[in-house]
């Protein structure tokens, strides 16, 4: 054998190509290797082998996307499909001959008393029906040349990848063989200069060949290639489990970067949950996490984020504070007209009243009347006044009421109010006073706050919810933020089921857009989100769903919300842990989250897995 000759194809393959006009090799020579060196099976380019496989037989009939396993295989395989159309007159003329040979042997074997040969019977059929769908104009002959080119690093490691890909071409039915002697002109033909150098062709009819073609993928579309990437671009959620793919997905590319996690429980939604929000925090984000079961501590003090255990002696959040106004050096208590109301200066006023009435809802259980709705605006109103706040911002510094000064003005309200008072005596005297019963004691800060919801009794989780989302609320709408704003509302069934606080969430979906922020919800209670009009109006207004393994009792309804297909909901029915449907700008792929063995120690809650100690910011 002699030795490997070298060859440079092209004048953009050679050393030293000339530069362009602007001083800089050509784009050819940038991205073109130096040299070819060429062996019997194999041509090495580079710093890399390759060797060629043409496909030289085929199965009788093919299904469609029937190359998608061969486009899908993870090691670098080059697929190159060369077709030439054959003129519809020398097609006929073709398939006449052919017909002719058919029927001269079927009529030889019956003259001789041979038995019919199943596979010429079968030939003679297709080339029969072939010819009448070309005489009638449906269908065109094409010659085809199907060649795939394996590409390594080592020739050990060519040698591996081309036996596994002659291995998979063999499941497929389709005969691949080495171009021994030719490599080089395989590796050309495989080359996107549409030259076939082999000519080992197939006849091929429209349908057969059109069914070659990936029209569809198990993969999410690549980002644009001729746009740099930037930070933000996506986060990696795991691999995709219908190709050796992985899946990326960019909330913030969506319509809106809000999303909805749904499944059963031991799903693995806490998990998703904080892979998502982990690595989002990779892209410099901000987040605030409503945590009902401790979930999240470890991985704030991980990260170096803080932790607020509401219901813990001394802890409280005063429903009455105000958005603050920019610092401007200023005295506030000279001169200041507390009848003043500067244009725009109501509107934190306005909204934070608008709050209160929906957390009396949750605390009193019971929606107010018009009578009672009237009295209760009155007395928030003069108990901001009794606190001498107005709707001039300036105000907004001065210590705000609290629970007791609202009870104090609704019993001067008359029976009404007084009634009201009565039925917020446990969240002003009573047992529940705790979290109540004076100004705010904490304040979020960072990059990540987890609100801790454990330390609270049963009947305060939704009040503690809302009580946490309104100071987000006024975090986000800060004029002077601008970095993103995730907010993750873990088990938020406890919210959704009450009407007041389904209310509130809905109008955080929608507004949190215009904040450069994203509201994530995360609930096994699959009635509460389906079943409500709020709840649906929350899952509307979210452009990217997680769907987990869903329990049968759940499964129709999710089925019918999503319009799942019918494989869609066998996966979802017998998804393991891990595995979900990711559904978004009218794309869906299934995947398995995956996370590192240092963020699975701070992700996993699980009996057997232990956190590592780490310290945090605790209050």
């Amino acid at each position: 054998m002699s030795p490997p000759r070298s060859w440079s194809p092209l004048g953009l393959l050679r050393r030293g190509t000339p530069p362009g006009d602007d001083g800089q090799p050509d784009a050819g020579a940038r991205i073109a290797p130096d040299g070819v060196q060429v062996a019997a099976r194999h041509v090495r380019a580079g710093n890399g082998y390759a060797a060629t496989l043409a496909v030289t037989g085929y199965p009788a009939e093919v299904p469609a996307g029937w190359l998608e396993p061969l486009l899908a295989y993870p090691a670098r395989l080059d697929v190159s499909l060369h077709i030439e159309p054959i003129p519809t007159l020398t097609a006929a003329r073709q398939l006449k001959k052919q017909r002719e040979r058919f029927e001269a042997s079927r009529r030889y074997a019956a003259e001789h008393g041979n038995l019919d040969d199943p596979e010429v019977e079968a030939a003679a059929y297709d080339a029969a029906d072939l010819a009448g769908r070309l005489a009638r104009g449906h269908d065109r002959l094409y010659r085809v040349a199907l060649y795939l080119t394996v590409h390594a690093e080592t020739e050990d490691a060519l040698h591996r990848d081309l036996a596994e890909v002659q291995a998979l071409a063999d499941s497929m039915l389709l005969q691949a063989t080495p171009v021994t002697w030719r490599a080089l002109q395989g590796w050309s033909a495989t080359l996107p200069v549409a030259v076939d150098a082999l000519g080992l062709t197939r006849t091929m009819d429209t349908s057969a060949l059109a069914s070659a073609f990936p029209f569809t993928s198990a993969d999410l579309p690549a980002l644009d290639p001729t746009r740099p990437a930037q930070v933000g671009d996506g986060i990696l959620y795991g691999t995709n489990l219908g190709s050796p793919g992985v899946v990326v997905w960019d909330r913030w590319a969506c319509d809106n970067a809000n999303m909805v996690i749904l499944g059963r429980s031991g799903a693995g939604k806490s998990y998703l949950t904080k892979l998502d929000l982990l690595r989002n925090l990779y892209l410099d984000a901000d987040a605030t996490v409503i945590d009902p079961e401790d979930e999240y501590v470890d991985l704030a003090a991980m990260v170096g984020g803080t932790t607020i255990r509401l219901g813990r002696t001394g802890v409280r959040i005063n429903p009455f504070d105000l958005p603050q106004p920019a610092t401007h050096n200023v005295d506030i208590d000279i001169d200041i007209d507390i009848d003043a109301d500067p244009a725009g200066g109501s509107d934190g006023l306005t909204g934070q009243a608008l709050f209160i009435h929906t957390l009396l809802g949750v605390l009193l259980e019971q929606p107010l009347s018009a009578e009672q709705a009237a009295a209760v605006d009155t007395a928030i109103m003069a108990a901001y006044r009794g606190a001498g706040i107005t709707t001039d911002p300036r105000t907004w510094r001065r210590p705000a009421p609290v629970l007791a000064d609202l009870a104090a003005a609704l019993r001067q309200r008359g029976l009404v109010g007084t009634s009201i008072a009565d039925r917020l005596a446990p969240y002003v005297t009573g047992s529940h006073r705790a979290m109540f019963d004076g100004p705010t004691t904490v304040r979020a800060g960072g990059h990540l706050t987890v609100h801790s919801l454990r330390g609270l009794p049963e009947e305060l989780h939704a009040a503690g919810t809302l009580l946490v989302l309104d100071s987000v609320r006024r975090t986000i709408t800060d004029p002077t933020r601008s970095r993103r704003h995730l907010v993750y509302v873990d088990e938020a069934w406890t919210l959704l089921r009450d009407g007041h606080g389904a209310r509130f969430l809905y109008r955080m979906a929608k507004s949190i857009r215009k904040n450069n922020g994203a509201l994530t919800v995360t609930t096994q209670d699959v009635d509460d989100v389906l079943h409500s009009d709020l709840g649906r109006a929350v899952l509307n207004n979210a452009a990217t769903h997680i769907l987990l393994g869903q329990s049968p009792q759940a499964l129709g309804a999710v089925a019918n919300a999503f319009t799942l297909t019918a494989g869609e909901r066998t996966f979802l029915a017998t998804a393991r842990r891990g595995h979900a449907l990711l559904a978004g700008s009218n794309r869906r792929v299934g995947f398995s989250a995956q996370a590192s063995p240092e963020e699975q120690r701070v992700i996993r809650t699980d009996p057997g897995f232990t956190s590592s100690p780490h310290q945090g910011a605790t209050h």
